[in-house]
């Protein structure tokens, strides 16, 4: 198969988002709604489950939520109002139904359903020591892990045993769960991976995005506080915060390129933070060009934001094709070199003759830029210069992000200027650590306290990485899926 979008396949992947609600008639259909407003997030699978007042009940699906989820049988297969949803894109555990969320289980005080944005960067310890105990685990997901740790929980009551399981995790966890007694919605102390909630009538509903709000008609109340637990319940809606305090450190990937440009994350607006971006980077790193261009669609705000700043035009050099999909089969070499211009291609009449500025949101791999500035040679282009709206990825990430491991990001491997000549560019450009926080209202980086996780550029991890310093490689072997054993 032949992914025929050739600048998404060299991009870090968000995990997954999710989306519940409390309290409304259809519920799932309005998690279906949501879940499509959150389908950047995550585009492997998508599953949803409703809880009737009596019993659950679930489906899951490989692939998108269109086709899966929007007809009406499946709809009507969960009843209820209260439901709650997931979109993967997975960064633990293989491509398989049985890794599909939410997961669920019956423990003994009743059904448990679990929806899980983010990592756990200890999970394959507890796993094993769960293994040992006697759990028996249905999936390669970390999220189970925090199922056997509820299960077995020492404590009575189930909030009790929730919170017991929570705090021997580490690492990135937004969660909705489901049980009989309510809703329990929770962020991890750091609050790396984003969580908001709104209203629509009497009902709640938590999202990973201020967008799936706006598409229900749900009004935005606030984020979720990171380590907040709250517990929605015929009872009405309460607010715990049973983990010690630190210093938030979200996500600051969420406004360079994962959360959509119309969401809010963290009280700003993800478009205006990306206009900010690429305007400091016109500051930071100039270049005296004839046109600014975007690489579709993640670096349009940015590309703005620079032309604005550097007075050079703006204009739209690579067209991208919406109604392509994302695969086809690939007869033959010559087919498979035709393809990548299926959903972009280089607007050759604009390019021809002219210094170009690029502007795109991040470089992993380097295979997208080389395409893209190849693109704009062929089609004419006399000078290219590229210019990035986050600072270089050196670092992986253990937070629920899909990261090559450090050997394969071309900036932990190269210089600047050696990944510019890699590229076949004219010149080569980052936007600072500080001022990607300048954008973000900031300063600068609080070296001391860092106000954001930014640990795929700085390697500052902000938690343990236990699974990281501690499992031995064969231990690791044993608890990975088939994915990630052939990848070692």
């Amino acid at each position: 198969m032949l992914t025929t979008n050739p600048f998404d396949d060299d991009k870090l992947r968000e995990e997954c988002g999710i989306f519940g609600i409390w309290g409304a008639e259809t519920a799932s259909a309005v998690v279906a709604l949501g879940l499509h407003a959150l389908q950047h997030r995550g585009q492997e699978a998508a599953g949803i489950t409703s809880w009737d007042g009596h019993q659950f009940h679930t489906h899951r699906a490989m692939g998108h939520v269109a086709g899966n989820f929007d007809r009406d049988d499946v709809i009507r297969s969960l009843p209820g109002k209260v439901a709650c949803g997931h979109v993967r894109y997975s960064t633990t555990g293989e491509t398989a139904l049985r890794n599909v969320q939410p997961l669920f289980a019956e423990l003994s005080s009743g059904g448990f359903s679990i929806a899980h944005n983010g990592n756990i960067s200890n999970a394959m310890k507890l796993r094993r020591d769960l293994v040992r105990r006697g759990s028996i685990f249905q999936s390669t997901s970390d999220t189970e892990t925090i199922i056997h740790l509820v299960a077995t929980s020492a404590y009575r009551s189930l909030l009790d045993k929730f919170i017991d399981a929570l705090k021997q995790v580490e690492g990135a966890y937004s969660l909705i769960c489901m049980t009989p007694e309510g809703m329990i919605v929770c962020r991890d102390p750091l609050g790396i991976r984003p969580l908001v909630m709104g209203r629509v009538g009497d009902a709640y509903i938590f999202a990973s995005e201020t967008v799936a709000l706006d598409v229900v008609g749900a009004t935005f109340i606030r984020q979720v506080e990171p380590g907040e637990l709250i517990i929605v319940s015929d009872k009405g809606l309460r607010s715990i915060r049973p983990f010690a305090n630190v210093r938030p450190r979200p996500c600051v990937f969420e406004h360079v390129y994962f959360s959509r440009p119309d969401s809010i994350v963290d009280g700003s607006s993800v478009y205006s933070v990306r206009k900010a971006i690429g305007a400091q980077l016109a500051i930071e790193s100039p270049a005296d060009a004839d046109l600014v261009i975007p690489v579709p669609d993640s670096g349009v705000p940015a590309a703005i934001g620079y032309a604005q700043q550097s007075g050079i035009p703006f204009e739209l050099g690579i067209i991208r094709s919406h109604y392509v999909g994302r695969t086809f089969i690939q007869p033959g070499d010559q087919v498979r070199h035709l393809g990548v211009k299926l959903k972009h291609n280089a607007n050759k009449a604009l390019i021809d003759g002219r210094r170009i500025i690029l502007i795109d949101d991040s470089i992993v791999r380097g295979t997208t830029s080389l395409k893209i500035v190849q693109m704009m040679r062929d089609a004419g282009a006399r000078e290219v210069h590229m210019r990035i709206a986050s600072p270089p990825t050196r670092h992986s990430c253990f937070y629920g992000v899909d990261t090559p491991e450090r050997a394969k990001l071309l900036a932990a491997q190269m210089t600047i200027g050696q990944m510019s000549d890699y590229i076949n560019a004219d010149s080569l450009a980052f936007v600072s650590v500080d001022g990607m926080y300048k954008a973000l209202g900031e300063d600068f980086r609080d070296e001391a306290n860092p106000q954001y996780c930014d640990a795929c550029f700085t390697g500052d991890y902000p938690t343990h990485l236990t699974d990281q310093e501690e499992v031995a490689p064969a231990d690791q072997l044993s608890l990975l899926g088939e994915r990630e054993r052939a990848s070692l």
